[in-house]
C-alpha cells in the first residue's frame, strides 16, 4: 500500500462548509466520492472533486497504483488566512466581517500496479541512455569545436620564432636615430 498527498491550498470557502462535504468522502473509494460529489448540492464539491481527481491522477502516473483501488484515506480541512473587512453599522460604529479561507489535504492509498510499474521503469532506463549518448555526442562536438579553434589559432600565428625583427628597414622621419 503505497499513498498519495495531494493539497488545495487558499480556497475562498469557510471551513465549516467545506468539512460538511469533505466528511461525506472520508474513508470511501475514490470512485464512488466522486459519484456523491457530482450529484451533490454544495458549492465546496466542485473543489474537493477536483482536488480528488488531481490525486487520483497523480497516483496513477506518478506512482503506478491501480485506479480501481484508490481509497480516500484522510482529508484535513484546515483553516487559512481570514481576510478582515469592514461593515459599516448604525451610530457610526463599524463590525469586522472575516472573509477565510482553507486548506484541504488529501491522502489517497492504494496498489501498486505491478505491470504498470516496470514500463515506466523501462521508459526511464531508455530515457537514461538516450540522454547519456546525447551528452558524449556533445562532448565530442565540444572536443572538435575546441580543436578546431587551437588549430586557428596556430594557423594564425607566424611560424618564425619570437626575434625582435631586426631585418625590416626602419622608416625614415623625424624621429630616425
Amino acid at each position: 500500500m503505497e499513498n498519495v498527498t495531494a493539497k488545495l491550498r487558499f480556497l475562498k470557502m469557510t471551513p465549516r462548509k467545506v468539512r460538511l462535504v469533505a466528511d461525506l468522502v472520508r474513508g470511501k473509494q475514490v470512485d464512488v466520492a466522486c459519484n456523491a460529489l457530482k450529484v451533490l448540492n454544495k458549492r465546496a464539491a466542485k473543489p474537493i472533486l477536483k482536488l480528488i481527481d488531481s490525486a487520483s491522477a497523480n497516483a496513477k502516473h506518478n506512482f503506478s497504483l491501480k485506479e480501481e483501488g484508490l481509497k480516500i484515506e484522510t482529508i484535513t480541512v484546515d483553516d487559512g488566512p481570514t481576510a478582515k473587512r469592514w461593515m459599516p453599522r448604525a451610530m457610526g460604529r463599524a463590525t469586522t466581517i472575516r472573509k477565510r479561507t482553507s486548506h484541504v489535504k488529501i491522502i489517497l492509498t492504494g496498489e501498486v500496479d505491478e505491470k504498470v510499474k516496470k514500463e515506466t521503469e523501462a521508459k526511464a532506463k531508455k530515457a537514461e541512455e538516450k540522454a547519456k549518448k546525447t551528452e558524449t555526442k556533445k562532448a565530442d562536438v565540444k572536443d572538435i569545436k575546441k580543436v578546431v579553434k587551437e588549430v586557428k589559432q596556430v594557423e594564425a600565428k607566424p611560424n618564425s620564432p619570437k626575434v625582435a625583427n631586426v631585418s625590416k628597414p626602419r622608416k625614415m622621419g623625424s624621429r630616425s636615430k
